[in-house]
C-alpha cells in the first residue's frame, strides 16, 4: 500500500472530540438576541410539527387516534421529534418512577433504544415524589396546569386522555382501554407496516 493511500485512510478514521459548542457560538447568539426579551427569545425555539404529507396520507380523516393510537401518535409525536434530534448525542426527559408500574425501575441513564447510533436519554426526576414536585413549584411559584385539579395528573393529546380515579396510577388516564402506556416517543411504539387509512366499513360512533 503506498504511503500517501495509507495517511488518507488514517485522516477519514479521525474522530473529532472537540466540543459542539464554542465560544463564538454563543457570542453570535448573544448578538443574536440582543434586545429581545424572554418571550421573544423563546418564541424562536424549535416547534415540531407533523409531516402534512405523512398526515394527509395516513390519517386524513383525523380519527386514527380512535382505531390505532399507535399509528396516530407515529405521524403525530415519534416521526416529528426523531427529525428534530438527528443531531444531538443525548436527551432529557421529565419522566418519574411513581407516575406508573413501566416507569417504576427507570435508571438515570439509559441508551435511547429508538435510535439506532446509540443516543444516551437522561432522567434526571425518577426519584422525584409528587410532594417534592409540589414543593418546588411553590418554592419558584410556578403556575400549576389547570387540568392537573381536575383529575388529570398525565396530560396527553385531548381525545386520548381522560380523569384518574383516586388509586390509579397517575398515567392510568393515557389511552384507556388500550393496550399502550407510552407514546413512543420513550419506548419504541408500533410501526405502520400497512399504510392503511380507515379500516372497510368503519363507523365511528363520536
Amino acid at each position: 500500500m503506498a504511503e500517501g493511500q495509507s495517511a488518507r485512510e488514517r485522516t477519514v478514521d479521525r474522530i473529532d472530540t472537540g466540543p459542539r459548542f464554542r465560544e463564538a457560538d454563543a457570542v453570535r447568539l448573544n448578538r443574536l438576541y440582543r434586545g429581545n426579551d424572554t418571550a421573544e427569545m423563546l418564541t424562536s425555539l424549535r416547534n415540531l410539527v407533523p409531516d402534512p404529507a405523512a398526515i394527509a396520507a395516513k390519517d386524513e380523516s383525523g380519527l386514527r387516534w380512535s382505531y390505532d393510537p399507535d399509528g396516530c401518535c407515529e405521524i403525530r409525536k415519534v416521526q416529528p421529534l426523531a427529525r428534530a434530534l438527528a443531531g444531538f448525542d443525548a436527551t432529557i426527559t421529565g419522566r418519574k418512577a411513581f407516575q406508573s408500574s413501566t416507569r417504576a425501575a427507570l435508571p438515570r441513564f439509559e441508551i435511547d433504544t429508538s435510535d439506532a447510533m446509540g443516543r444516551l436519554k437522561i432522567n434526571p426526576l425518577i426519584d422525584w415524589t409528587p410532594e417534592m414536585i409540589a414543593a418546588y413549584i411553590a418554592e419558584h411559584d410556578l403556575p400549576p396546569h389547570p387540568l392537573v385539579a381536575e383529575g388529570y395528573p398525565s396530560i396527553g393529546c385531548s381525545p386520548c386522555t381522560s380523569k384518574v380515579a383516586v388509586g390509579e396510577d397517575a398515567r392510568a388516564g393515557r389511552w384507556r382501554g388500550w393496550d399502550k402506556v407510552e407514546c413512543g416517543i420513550h419506548v419504541p411504539g408500533a410501526s405502520d407496516a400497512s399504510g392503511d387509512d380507515l379500516p372497510p366499513d368503519y363507523d365511528p360512533v363520536f
